[in-house]
């Protein structure tokens, strides 16, 4: 039994919309995949602009350091056992700040890691001795 024309050209359209649409929904994605590497665009960023994050990692730094050091202490008198377990609920909060801190600051250290040495070493290649380049 032969098939209808117009049924054959029906069916030959809803391919081609399946195929086209198949197509559109690759690109999609492969565009949603590039919008959301946030380590690429964190990377690509650093590469171009080395002096602006260089700079505002410092400026941070200098800043923070000069709060934490504007503070005044204050010093609270313990009063019997209380003061005591104060002071350990307070070490104790003081330990899981800094383990945070150092978490942190090891993860960004190896994000960065491999920039720094990158920018390092396309800055001050030239600068560097064969003989001593060969030993990294």
């Amino acid at each position: 039994m032969a098939k209808d024309p117009k049924q054959e050209r029906e069916l030959h359209e809803i391919r081609q919309r399946i195929a086209h649409s198949r197509d559109r929904l690759g690109r999609d994605l492969s565009g949603m995949r590039y919008e959301l590497d946030f380590p690429l665009k964190f990377r690509k960023s650093f590469q171009r602009n080395t002096r602006t994050w260089i700079s505002a990692l410092v400026l941070t730094g200098v800043v923070m350091t000069a709060r934490a050091t504007s503070r005044k202490k204050v010093i609270y008198a313990p009063s019997g056992k209380s003061g005591q377990q104060k002071k350990g609920e307070e070490q104790k909060k003081g330990l899981l700040q800094a383990g945070l801190a150092m978490g942190a600051l090891r993860f960004a250290a190896s994000m960065l890691r491999p920039m720094v040495i990158s920018y390092v070493t396309r800055r001050f290649g030239g600068h560097v001795p064969p003989s001593a380049a060969k030993r990294y």
